[in-house]
């Protein structure tokens, strides 16, 4: 080959002659949300990843996927090939790894003293699973099959790691279109829930100020992620890795002899699989897998989902109101969902505005924290009856 033999290679070898129309589309909506991340300040630590994994997979030709090609010499496994980069990290996905750890870092930050001093607040937790069960049958009423009905209620719970574990298992080739969706209603909790909120509480139940709560002992937290593990598992053995990971990481932080392993779990671990896991999901966006009828269906039933276990969580809220006499808010009913600690906070910026003297925000993390765990259950739930 001549020099400009090379040449003309190396020109027809670039990803401009490649582009197809689709993936122009992907790339719009990788920076769409790449500006929510940054501009927006919309969940950037999961939507900034999330779009710089959508926004690399949609450049043509980038390799960053390749399998890898194996021969076998002298019947040993040499690599002809070594696959892409973000082939070998989004198998962290795929094996199921990267959920379980983000779990143990979030059981690492979690204080669950105020749902442990209230514990009647486990049934908000509990309540807020309602947007999880309506949307898997709202999704099958749509076309979609149980499997796949079930990975798309899951959004509800409003816990992005819980929805990828769970459609992993369920519905992979879902896997990107649920991921965005979980993490995108997540970042909207303070514009989706404080109308519903609103528009199912007077002004005398958002007026209700709550008493503090009692101090919980050392004893009652060390045994608690304990006990929560040995039952939750027994009963529900799917959640194994959910869950064992949830409490373990609670029980190196309430230990109080392990710091530098809880300081590692919250910190240092959170954060790399947090960039890996964004990062991993947003290459699942291509144009093939993401633009279809069934995304615009799941962006629509993922709303619903959430919605409607904001919902639930409000309904059990103002139960309590009228049998505790008027001493429970039901807005703390609305941080049911996962969305920790954010959830917490809206019910009490919206309690707030109601009556500047009420301050929910600890008594909100009670259910909020609830709902970690009882998402995590109802996906173990799904999983046994459906995996």
């Amino acid at each position: 080959m001549s020099i400009i033999d090379y040449f003309y290679k190396f020109i027809n070898g670039m990803g401009f002659w490649q582009f197809s129309a689709g993936q122009i589309i992907m790339i719009f909506i990788a920076l769409v949300l790449i500006y929510l991340a940054i501009k927006k300040n919309f969940e950037p630590l999961l939507l900034l990843p999330i779009g710089l994994g959508a926004f690399l997979t949609n450049l043509p030709g980038n390799g960053l996927l390749d399998l890898p090609v194996v021969q076998m010499v002298n019947n040993l496994p040499v690599f002809e090939h070594s696959g892409g980069l973000f082939y070998w990290i989004s198998q962290g996905i795929h094996l199921e790894i990267f959920p379980p750890l983000i779990f143990l870092g979030i059981g690492a930050m979690t204080d669950f003293g105020p749902l442990l001093s209230n514990p009647k607040t486990f049934l908000l937790g509990a309540a807020a699973q309602f947007g999880v069960f309506s949307a898997l049958f709202l999704a099958v009423a749509l076309g979609f099959n149980l499997r796949e009905a079930a990975a798309i209620g899951i959004i509800g719970g409003a816990d992005g790691p819980t929805a990828i574990f769970l459609t992993l298992k369920l519905a992979p080739h879902l896997l990107g279109a649920i991921a965005v969706a979980a993490y995108s209603y997540m970042a909207l909790v303070p514009l989706i829930q404080p109308p519903i909120m609103k528009l199912l509480t007077t002004q005398k139940e958002r007026e209700t100020v709550m008493p503090p709560s009692k101090t919980v002992s050392k004893k009652i937290k060390i045994l608690f992620p304990i006990l929560v593990t040995i039952f939750g598992v027994l009963i529900v053995p799917p959640a194994a890795p959910l869950l064992g990971m949830l409490m373990g990481g609670n029980l190196l932080k309430e230990s109080g002899v392990v710091e530098r392993l809880s300081n590692m779990a919250q910190n240092e671990l959170i954060n790399i699989i947090t960039f890996f896991l964004g990062v991993s999901v947003g290459l699942t966006m291509t144009a093939e897998s993401f633009l279809r009828l069934e995304t615009i269906k799941i962006i629509f039933l993922g709303v619903f989902a959430f919605g409607f276990s904001t919902v639930g969580g409000l309904i059990i809220g103002k139960i309590m109101y009228k049998l505790s006499g008027g001493k429970v808010n039901p807005l703390i009913g609305s941080a049911g969902v996962s969305a920790v600690p954010m959830a917490a906070r809206v019910a009490h910026n919206v309690g707030q505005e109601a009556n500047p003297n009420n301050y929910l925000l600890m008594h909100a993390m009670g259910p909020n924290v609830a709902g970690v765990v009882g998402t995590a259950v109802a996906a173990g739930i799904l999983i046994a009856i459906l995996g």
